[in-house]
């Protein structure tokens, strides 16, 4: 019989948000007014380890990409993750209701990775609005004509 310490998650595979946090999130359906309180408690569950600038071009890549991917605005901007052909798979989320509530970008497991995670809401085809969706995308380091960029990886 394991022990109780054998089946409590270890800190690698917990939940960022623990109790302590989840409280002080806002209660569903509250909208923008509570997407300040999610932004801290992502914060607050994973401290940054990145650079401000970086973090800052993460958040906005994340952000941009995730937006191309649930509503297909952008998607050219992204050739390497939706490829240059014509959209094959039409976008399940309407612009008029997708927001992103939170984000965060932190370094990932190894060297020249990151992980951009998203706390975002929006309005499928059908109608059904739902927030507290929650998506983490990863990026690696990339030589460019001398500098580096931040490549998104294609979903395994």
């Amino acid at each position: 019989m394991p022990s109780a310490s054998a089946t409590k998650p270890d800190a690698k595979t917990a939940s960022p948000l623990n109790a302590r946090t989840v409280s002080h999130l806002p209660p569903h359906g509250e909208g923008a007014p509570g997407d300040q309180a999610i932004q801290h408690a992502l914060e607050a569950a994973w401290p940054a380890d990145l650079p401000v600038g970086e973090e800052r071009e993460l958040r906005a890549a994340g952000a941009g990409l995730l937006r191309a991917d649930a509503t297909g605005v952008g998607r050219e901007k992204w050739p390497r993750f939706f490829g240059d052909g014509p959209q094959v798979i039409a976008p399940a989320f309407g612009t008029a209701r997708f927001r992103v509530q939170a984000v965060i970008a932190r370094r990932g497991a190894a060297s020249g990775r990151a992980v951009v995670h998203l706390v975002w809401a929006g309005a499928d085809r059908g109608g059904v609005f739902t927030d507290g969706r929650i998506t983490d995308l990863y990026f690696t380091r990339t030589p460019n004509k001398g500098e580096s960029t931040w490549t998104p990886q294609p979903r395994t």
